[in-house]
């Protein structure tokens, strides 16, 4: 029988499936039959196909009537058709007769096997009519309206078929990925992923927003993020939803850095499926990479085609109703997607059959009005994440890359050797640049491969330090790797041949002429404009990936990129050098005429100019290229790259120069991003100057922030920011009770897990920045404590803004303390409505919210959606919307019982001097017998503040009630114990705080008595509670912050005081005195 011509309602077949029938039919016999028409509203689609080499019933009976003679006549002609077409009809009758009694034994309730699609003895031609048979079963079963019966005989049919075609995609994307690219792969000894494998670390939450900075900016942003709960992702679960989470997970966008590992995630994610290791509930996965689509971005396709050409074994099998199965689609790299992407515009599509162009198929896909059953994983970096509408995505995860126990997990798997892996790790963690970048996957082998090879050919010598020294021994690598295994030479051979240093030359351009227009991604006329020859630069292959293949039926355009975009920037780089050096042409200046020819000729010009130009960049986009320019100009660096880099005389004072003009930039109070790249860019230059005199100012407790130069707080900010130690909480007072040092330290406050800002001084200004923080969308912020600031309603409000945001992931807010009426609840209250998923706590006590302000809140309290579960208004009133500490105030009254004799009391019990004549006071149990000290009787155990007058030489101390008052050790001296704190005063000013008999320093500038407006009077603030005590110079109507101990009071305390003689000469002096104001 002849195909039909009305198949409308069938599967449209694809192009080269249309030309192999207009073939066929051009080659039988016409008139041609008649055939039933299959057009029906209730049709089902089906389209039989016949293997290649397989002839139809018409061809058969074309071959015997050719074989009857010619003299034969029609009458004898047409009596042997009818006995042919007799036992053609018996066959027939025959064959569908089997066929359907084991069609119907196959529908029975009793029967639990798949209906047989091939016998061993079958051949392709039998198959093909049984398949088509079956075909036609079920379109006359729909048609008579039994379409249950139809459905379960196809899926009946479908489960041998869709087994066969599933072990083949198995087999095939094992094959695939089963090896991992590593750069140069030495002969015989591939890479296997399972093998170097390491777990990344996966967060969950984040939103796509548009993240245009620099991706080095957010690799230090994510290294310095502190270790916290937060909910983790792990590959082989990332469709499956997190405990709270109701909602199952369709479609996740995975975001990450280039480099980070989103490729391998799901490589491995694929490859653990087809090895039956883990989720076995997906029946198929069919990842696809944007690169691949984009050459498709003029074709057309239905989203059924689209698989069969990708994945050939579908269409083999015969699968065309993928809905019938639990299906993943990955496509990977986003950002390098040069589809039309339109969610707003484009036209809905649902029929998975029907064809269109591969942006429309995508976006329909994406938004679930196609095949909204698949599951859908989707990876970018962050730049592009906004490209999919946040309607569409059920989940984001974050790539962050290796944790500090994963990077040393990698380099265990790297180095069997135990004593090189421990120099190695070691090594990394010494250099602050080393260690933020091996965040980066790809950045471990790149440093992986460069120490292998310094360990194995200068055993002993050192290692680099700077990112310019690792990529420079990465280039000497590769070339050396190269130069072995494509050109038969010796590893000892000179690597810098004409060849290899024109090929470098030419990749140098090709990065610099890219990273300009802003491309990572380029085709062969880019590379064929820079005069590389595509075959020689495959052979670099650690440097410069061709990522060209050519799937199955697809004829795809050459794709190429760097491996890294760090090695892009390198290059690139390195082409500026190269270039200055040898043409004196600097290509960072847009325009040079001849008159600037001698200025702009000289080496410090280059630099200063790359600076300027970075400076200028509103995102970051040439920091690490300008870190790369800068490592170039040092004499180290160039003699590494002897024969390739002719190196530059006067070279250390071209670097004192630079140096020099860096240190002037940071001191222009610049943007916090970029000063800590110029010091990134010391660090590349070897100068470490300005950082070791802060830190050791730090280290000192000398450090005065009031005397700060902009250069220095800058440094003070790099250098708090690269502590070793996680940015866990971050507390103010330690460095200025001030507005200004929030400002200036507010890159800090960003990046740590707890900001405690309490009793700072802070106003409106602060919390209009707070707000900004809150709304920042790498802020790592979770706890905040502002409370003892004036913040007033209007701050508040400003403030709310930050947490209306959907960026803000805040838990922990105290306002406690800060003057805030109902006015303020009803801000605080509207942001929670608007964003109430993250806030759990938060505390209002000490201000006046009044009836209206505490119902609003304890409404969001029963609200669901709320996740606040503590909330603090006790104690409430008018009385604690006095401003500053002073709200505080209690009165303190000397007990009498616990004065030492050497001490007079005065003033109503209000003063005491120390005397050298002994007072007559009775023997007490309580009293200090030997040292020049007494209590109060108040026992404080809430928040209490108070003032004192003092002369001489004193310490005003809080103490628990237990400690010993006979004898003249330390546990009876206020501070030298653990039972009491210490703020010790000489006639000049403040010096220092002891507890346990441990010493800090005040810094010169709190403690100094020189302003006229300075007094000698101390104000003292402690929170039992909360567990701090606070020490302040009173200066006017200013508290000056002096010290705050931080720890976990455990019994009510008592205030105290000593009075101690001074020595002038050898005589010794009294008269110290304190006055309770």
């Amino acid at each position: 029988m002849d195909q039909c011509e009305d198949l409308e309602e069938g599967v449209p077949p694809s192009k080269r499936d249309r030309e192999s029938q207009d073939k066929a039919q051009r080659n039988q016999p016409g008139p041609e039959p008649s055939c039933l028409s299959f057009k029906s509203d209730q049709s089902m689609p089906f389209y039989i196909e016949f293997k290649e080499g397989c002839c139809s019933h018409a061809e058969r009976l074309d071959q015997q009537s050719s074989e009857v003679p010619s003299d034969q006549s029609a009458q004898q002609h047409q009596t042997q058709l009818d006995s042919i077409f007799m036992l053609l009809e018996e066959n027939i009758i025959s064959f569908v007769k089997n066929e359907l009694g084991k069609i119907q034994k196959v529908l029975s309730p009793d029967y639990t096997e798949a209906l047989e699609s091939q016998r061993e003895d079958e051949d392709d031609d039998q198959k093909s009519s049984r398949k088509a048979f079956v075909e036609i079963t079920m379109y006359f079963l729909r048609k008579m309206k039994h379409k249950k019966l139809a459905d379960h005989l196809q899926s009946r049919t479908c489960t041998r078929d869709y087994k066969w075609s599933q072990h083949e995609i198995k087999s095939n994307l094992q094959k695939k990925f089963q090896c991992v690219f590593e750069g140069i792969a030495k002969a015989g000894n591939p890479t296997l992923l399972n093998e170097i494998y390491t777990e990344l670390y996966i967060t969950e939450g984040g939103t796509a927003e548009v993240n245009d900075e620099h991706e080095v900016r957010q690799i230090e942003t994510a290294s310095r993020k502190p270790d916290r709960p937060e909910t983790t992702v792990r590959q082989e679960d990332i469709f499956k939803p997190s405990s709270g989470r109701g909602k199952p997970i369709r479609t996740v966008l995975t975001k990450g850095v280039a480099g980070i590992g989103k490729t391998v995630l799901t490589q491995k994610f694929t490859l653990d499926w087809a090895e039956g290791k883990a989720n076995q509930d997906i029946q198929f996965i069919f990842p696809f990479t944007f690169r691949e689509l984009n050459v498709l971005k003029e074709e057309k396709f239905s989203l059924v085609e689209l698989v069969h050409h990708f994945f050939t074994e579908t269409k083999e099998a015969g699968i065309w109703r993928f809905e019938d199965y639990q299906v993943v689609f990955i496509f990977d790299g986003l950002d390098e997607c040069r589809l039309p992407l339109d969610f707003n515009n484009t036209a809905t599509l649902t029929d998975i059959t029907e064809y269109t162009s591969v942006n429309v198929l995508l976006a329909n896909l994406i938004r679930g009005n196609l095949f909204s059953s698949a599951r859908i994983w989707i990876t970018t970096r962050p730049a592009a994440a906004h490209l999919i509408p946040p309607q569409c995505v059920d989940m984001v995860t974050d790539v962050r890359g290796f944790t500090d126990q994963q990077k040393e997990e990698y380099f265990k798997k790297r180095f069997r050797d135990r004593k090189q892996r421990k120099r190695i790790i070691s090594h990394i963690k010494t250099s602050r640049s080393l260690h933020i970048m091996c965040h980066i996957p790809v950045f471990c082998w790149i440093t992986a491969t460069v120490l292998e090879d310094v360990l194995k050919t200068r055993e002993g010598g050192r290692l680099p330090k700077t990112l310019t020294e690792m990529y420079i021994h990465f280039l000497v690598v590769q070339t050396k790797v190269t130069k072995v295994k494509y050109d038969g030479g010796a590893e000892t051979d000179p690597h810098w041949t004409p060849e290899s240093r024109k090929m470098i030359e030419s990749l140098g351009k090709l990065a610099f002429d890219q990273l300009q227009k802003g491309n990572l991604i380029f085709y062969e006329s880019d590379l064929t404009e820079c005069g590389i020859n595509i075959r020689a630069a495959s052979v670099y292959s650690g440097v410069f990936t061709q990522v060209f293949k050519e799937e199955r039926g697809l004829y795809q355009d050459k794709v190429f990129c760097f491996i890294h975009l760090s090695v892009q920037e390198f290059l690139a780089a390195l082409h500026v050098q190269l270039t200055f050096i040898n043409s004196g042409v600097n290509l960072l200046e847009k325009q040079q005429t001849t008159s600037q020819k001698s200025e702009t000729s000289e080496p410090t010009f280059l630099y200063q100019s790359a600076v300027d130009k970075a400076l200028h960049s509103p995102n970051g986009h040439l920091d690490l290229f300008l870190r790369f320019l800068l490592g170039f100009s040092l004499q180290t660096n160039q003699s590494l790259l002897r024969d390739l880099l002719i190196q530059t005389e006067n070279s250390s004072q071209t670097n004192q120069e630079t140096v020099q003009y860096i240190k002037k930039m940071i001191n222009e109070n610049l943007s916090a991003e970029k000063s800590i790249n110029l010091f990134h860019c010391l660090n590349e230059l070897n100068d470490s100057s300005l950082v070791e005199e802060i830190q050791q100012s730090l280290s000192s407790g000398l450090l005065s922030t009031d005397e700060l130069s902009p250069a220095q707080w800058s440094a003070l900010v790099f250098i708090l920011l690269s502590s070793e130690k996680d940015l866990d909480e971050f507390d103010l007072k330690k460095f200025s009770a001030s507005e200004e040092a929030l400002l200036r330290l507010l890159p800090v406050v960003k990046a740590s897990n707890k900001a405690v800002l309490s009793g700072c001084n802070l106003l409106e200004r602060s919390c209009e920045v707070m707000s900004s923080v809150l709304n920042f969308h790498s802020s790592s912020l979770k706890e905040l404590d502002l409370s003892n600031n004036d913040l007033q309603d209007s701050g508040v409000k400003l403030l709310s803004a930050g947490l209306d945001s959907p960026q803000c992931t805040l838990e922990t807010l105290s306002v406690s303390g800060c003057l805030i009426t109902e006015e303020g609840c009803t801000s605080l209250a509207s942001a929670l409505s608007s964003n109430p998923s993250h806030l759990k706590e938060l505390d209002l006590s000490y201000n006046h919210p009044g009836d209206s302000g505490m119902k609003l809140l304890s409404v969001g309290l029963k609200d669901p959606r709320w996740r606040l579960d503590t909330l603090r208004v006790e104690p409430a009133g008018v009385r604690w919307l006095t401003p500053g500490l002073r709200k505080y105030s209690c009165q303190l009254t000397i007990d009498t019982n616990t004065v030492n004799t050497n001490l007079k009391l005065s003033d109503n019990n209000r003063k005491v001097t120390h005397m050298e004549k002994v007072q007559p006071y009775p023997d007490h149990p309580d009293r200090f017998d030997i040292h020049p000290q007494l209590l109060c009787s108040n026992g404080l155990s809430g928040r209490c503040y108070w003032e004192v007058e003092w002369k001489g030489n004193i310490s005003i101390s809080v103490s628990y009630r237990g400690i010993r008052r006979k004898g003249d050790s330390y546990d009876c001296v206020f501070g030298k114990n653990d039972q009491s704190w210490s703020l010790i005063c000489y006639k000049d000013g403040p010096r220092s705080v002891r507890y346990n008999n441990i010493h800090t320093c005040i810094s010169s500038s709190s403690s100094s008595s020189s302003s006229p407006s300075v007094s000698n009077r101390v104000a003292v603030y402690v929170d039992c509670p909360a567990g701090t005590l606070s020490f302040y110079r009173v200066s006017s109507d200013t508290l000056i912050h002096l010290h705050t101990f931080n720890t976990t009071f455990t019994e009510p305390l008592y205030p105290g005081f000593g009075l101690w003689t001074t020595l002038k000469g050898l005589e010794i002096q009294y008269g110290a005195s304190v006055c309770l104001c």
